[in-house]
């Protein structure tokens, strides 16, 4: 199996692509082996970039997570997958103009992907629309109980819990972000958020299926779509993380997410 590593903030994915791996098909087990950080090759998900199910389109992405289960969406991801998709048609095609948009099917619906700037085969940047953000499943009593000025569900394709807090620092991520997600049946990504004078967001993520992880694209989102719900940022705003800066631009029924994307290695296992 050929494989690429990525990492977007710190956020790692192992992405296999159709045209490079004939007959390519999605297993949990497979994603639970390699994604493994003391048996495999590490990362957060693997990515299957399968052939679009609507020729229209460029690629469908299948994301498991480290432990098998499958998600909608991840806006760091598929910035990784666009950015692999990229390296792949410069090679195959050596001096062509590269595509300058991506639209790319997931679980979570159609997004498009713009590359905006870099080289596809060290670090480039790359803006992601997320389509239109929701309502999340009812806020559980454990989160209402938990102690957050600010408490808020979001859907972006995905689950999110937001919980508005002092310092997201200070919280046991590693014990809080399990016990609240264990309200949810299907699960859901739980961050812990605080908004500074300047409107800025920093953000620690307890992610579905992974676990802590060093950044979250589709949890800066919720951030700071919730955030904005509350009246704490404005539409424009810069969400930090552990593992990095991300911008979010909010507009009236979408929302665009822009940050990194960064080529680690090239892995070919059995």
């Amino acid at each position: 199996m050929h494989l690429g590593k990525y990492h977007g903030l710190g956020n790692d994915f192992l992405v296999a692509l159709s045209a490079d791996n004939p007959h390519l098909e999605a297993d949990p087990a497979v994603a639970r082996s390699l994604c493994d950080r003391h048996t495999g090759v590490g990362a957060d998900g693997l990515i299957y970039a399968l052939e679009p199910l609507d020729p229209a389109n460029d690629a469908q992405m299948v994301l498991l997570n480290s432990d098998g289960s499958r998600a909608e969406i991840s806006g760091n991801g598929i910035r990784c997958m666009a950015q692999a998709l990229l390296a792949h048609a410069i090679r195959a095609t050596p001096g062509s103009a590269p595509a300058d948009s991506l639209a790319i099917e997931t679980d979570g619906g159609l997004r498009c992907v713009e590359l905006d700037a870099g080289d596809p085969s060290a670090t480039m940047s790359l803006t992601v629309e997320m389509g239109e953000p929701r309502s999340g499943p009812p806020v559980s009593a454990a989160a209402s109980a938990f102690g957050a000025s600010h408490v808020a569900t979001v859907d972006i394709g995905n689950p999110h819990l937001v919980l508005c807090v002092t310092d997201p620092e200070a919280v046991e991520l590693s014990v809080e972000g399990p016990r609240l997600e264990a309200d949810y049946p299907a699960g859901i990504n739980v961050h812990f958020v605080s908004v500074d004078q300047a409107g800025e967001i920093d953000l620690r993520v307890w992610e579905r299926g992974a676990g802590i992880t060093l950044a979250c694209g589709s949890g800066a989102v919720a951030a700071a779509v919730a955030a904005h719900g509350w009246g704490l940022v404005e539409r424009s705003v810069k969400v930090r993380m552990p593992g990095g800066v991300a911008r979010v631009g909010i507009a009236d029924g979408s929302v665009r997410l822009t940050g990194p994307s960064t080529f680690v290695a090239t892995v070919t296992v059995p």
